[in-house]
């Protein structure tokens, strides 16, 4: 995957993660200390943020950091099932 696809897949799950909530860019901008305008930049992606950035909007949705990075909720389901049946073939 290229970068600038992988950035964009991280904003949208970081507004899918906002939105999940039902916390508004506003709402989200106050418990994280970050701008809503830079909220609405990223979530766009016409700004890239820092790593501090990304760990402030997370820590203000009581998300862990790995949830941005994962590109399908089934990623993360498979690579559960197969790491059972590796556990279970050799039990």
């Amino acid at each position: 995957m290229v970068i600038e696809e992988q950035e964009k897949h991280i904003y949208e799950r970081l507004r899918q993660e906002r939105e999940k909530l039902h916390l508004s860019q506003f709402e989200l901008s106050l418990e994280a200390g970050v701008s809503q305008n830079m909220i609405a930049y990223i979530e766009n992606g016409k700004r890239t943020p820092s790593i501090s950035t990304i760990l402030k909007l997370c820590n203000a949705m009581k998300i862990d950091p790995s949830v941005l990075f994962l590109k399908y909720d089934a990623e993360k389901e498979h690579a559960k099932q197969t790491v059972l049946e590796i556990i279970q073939k050799y039990m």
